[in-house]
């Protein structure tokens, strides 16, 4: 009988991403993982039903939680009365619990692009041409929109976020495995998000990154730090992406990417063989 760990893997191979292809990076990951582990892979809508037969879950490329919001919610219910074992581990603070996160930042003082939740409180955005809507559970750009500030006051609040539309030079993304960071990619061109290259990280760009991770408090999974390199120079939080944050793994280096995938394994390894 085999002592290798089973392992259900999440994924919507069919999930069409603007600038991105989550079946052939998750059939690459899987493929790398038959290494270590015995894989099965299936559709977010199907994961309550089937995780109970594995000793972990394993969430990747399953697109939006919007588009099955009360399949994800029982998959959590499930995850948390069975005590399963859930890499990413589902006590992520970043957009795995919706986009909250930014306001609690904003309040904190991190380096974030400033963020509202109530018409009172659009006075502490700085001043704009426009501003950025975008529903809390949001996801993908999925209900974001541009206003100019006459039509602010006029939304109804309580599920929606409010920031300034930030003029950047470009965006760039940190990639974490634990707390280990693996490599960094961006957008030199701010009107074609997906179009990524490899970025040399400074060590000032890992001070950044890493405070996010740190207050994360995730012992183990994948983050990955979405940030916008402003005008002056510095570098603001867009997103803290701890849920199932696509890789970009076919444009990194051979090296890179195996690397990753060690990384990824040992870490999956370490994750499974501890208490939950």
């Amino acid at each position: 009988m085999s002592d290798r760990r089973k392992v259900l893997y999440v994924t919507d191979l069919a999930y069409q991403a603007r600038g991105r292809r989550y079946g052939d990076e998750d059939i690459f990951l899987t493929s790398r993982l038959r290494e270590d582990f015995d894989i099965a892979l299936c559709h977010p809508m199907q994961a309550a039903a089937l995780m109970d037969a594995f000793d972990g879950v394993v969430v990747r490329n399953s697109g939006p939680v919007l588009g099955y919001q009360e399949a994800y919610r029982a998959f959590r219910e499930r995850a948390a009365a069975s005590g399963a074992a859930v890499y990413n581990p589902l006590t992520g603070r970043g957009d795995m619990a919706g986009k909250g996160y930014l306001l609690d930042l904003t309040a904190a003082g991190f380096p974030v692009i400033p963020t509202v939740d109530r018409a009172e409180d659009l006075r502490l955005l700085p001043d704009a041409g426009q501003y950025a809507v975008k529903p809390k559970a949001g996801s993908d750009s999925i209900g974001l929109e541009f206003l100019p500030p006459e039509r602010l006051a006029g939304l109804a609040y309580g599920d929606l976020l409010v920031q300034p539309r930030v003029d950047f030079r470009y965006e760039v993304s940190f990639y974490f495995i634990d707390d280990t960071f693996h490599y960094a990619l961006h957008a030199p061109d701010p009107a074609r998000r997906w179009d990524l290259q490899p970025y040399q990280a400074t060590g000032a760009d890992l001070d950044f990154a890493r405070r996010f991770i740190d207050w994360n408090t995730l012992d183990h999974g994948i983050q990955r730090v979405d940030a916008c390199r402003t005008g002056d120079g510095g570098l603001l939080l867009v997103e803290l992406e701890d849920l199932n944050p696509f890789l970009s793994l076919g444009l990194v280096p051979d090296r890179v990417r195996e690397e990753f995938v060690a990384g990824m394994a040992a870490s999956l390894d370490r994750f499974l063989a501890a208490d939950h």
